[in-house]
């Protein structure tokens, strides 16, 4: 449904977009982040066929935007991140003056409407003037202005800027209704609800795509903590401090931290690893070590942290390699 490559984009001697290049097949619902002055809006404006492109080719089901952007347009919906609207006009009238821009037939064009407003909930307040209207009702009208077409792809830049939770969770379903048969690029600020409600994620900074993956895997990549609980398994003292240098040796192991244990003869610890899994060396380890694990629980580098360290952020949080005295004698 899209694809786009070596994308480039300058204002001046600002390079807003590096060459950036990806696809997404139809039917994919894709979150796509970066933090301000990414190019997130830029990229989005030329699919839409708002920017031209210094070089590079977009098109949306094969056809180029650039080319012959009426054609491609005809296939997109598009709700701009300031959701620009006609305040004056009453939410029917807006609707049917969209339609007839979209150039929908007027005998199809009561369908069109009524099946949009259906979908996005706006039956209530069909017959009130959009100034009269919630910032939340108003993004319902937005959305529906961009599938009263009927398009095969929406582009969605920040939806649910300034709604209140209640406002975000009803847009948040809207747009996993509509990613059940439309293809969705949706752009946002809020990771949880790219977590929610995407199959993909692409992150883009300074210009250039840094990391394309699922939701999940994302996290995986990045690698995560392993919280292990131990216990002798002869019933011998444990030294922390030996504890804490075998555990450091296991393989793919990065940090290790003090954590709680559950009592007596125990001994809790939180293990920072890169992508390699260890738990299965950590298994190793301890019954080499005549220890038995009461408890191993793994976290993953949540998407926040992944963005953070993929956008130039603080990286991820969490135990630092400490010092590690040598094993005593």
């Amino acid at each position: 449904m899209i694809r786009i490559e070596g994308l480039t984009k300058s204002y001046g001697a600002t390079q807003a977009l590096r060459g950036v290049s990806f696809d997404v097949p139809r039917g994919q619902v894709v979150g796509f982040l970066g933090p301000n002055g990414a190019g997130k809006s830029t990229t989005m404006k030329i699919l839409a066929g708002f920017v031209t492109p210094t070089s590079g080719t977009a098109s949306v089901n094969g056809i180029d935007v650039t080319v012959d952007p009426v054609a491609s347009r005809r296939l997109i919906g598009y709700l701009p991140e300031n959701n620009p609207l006609y305040e004056e006009m009453m939410v029917r009238d807006f609707l049917d003056f969209v339609a007839e821009v979209r150039g929908i037939p007027r005998s199809k064009r009561a369908e069109k409407i009524r099946s949009a407003v259906e979908r996005c909930g706006l039956r209530a307040v069909l017959g009130k003037d959009i100034h009269q209207l919630s910032k939340g009702y108003r993004q319902r009208v937005g959305l529906a202005q961009a599938i009263v077409h009927d398009p095969d792809l929406l582009i969605l830049d920040e939806p649910t800027t300034g709604l209140d939770p209640n406002q975000i969770v009803e847009i948040r379903s809207l747009i996993k209704e509509l990613g059940k048969e439309k293809t969705v690029i949706l752009s946002t600020h809020i990771l949880s609800e790219v977590q929610s409600t995407c199959s993909r994620v692409l992150i883009i900074n300074d210009g250039r795509l840094v990391a394309d993956d699922a939701p999940e895997r994302l996290g995986e990549r990045e690698g995560g903590t392993v919280t292990v609980v131990l216990a002798s398994r002869s019933g011998a003292s444990l030294h922390p401090e030996a504890i804490r240098t075998m555990l450091a040796g296991v393989a793919g192991v990065t940090g290790v931290e003090l954590a709680e244990g559950e009592g007596s003869g125990t001994l809790g610890f939180r293990l920072r690893y890169g992508a390699e899994d260890i738990r299965r060396s950590l298994f190793e380890a301890a019954v080499r070590h005549d220890l038995c694990l009461l408890e191993v629980k793994r976290q993953h580098v949540s998407l926040e942290e992944t963005f953070r360290k993929l956008t130039g952020g603080e990286g991820p949080r969490g135990p630092q390699e400490p010092h590690v005295p040598p094993l005593a004698a």
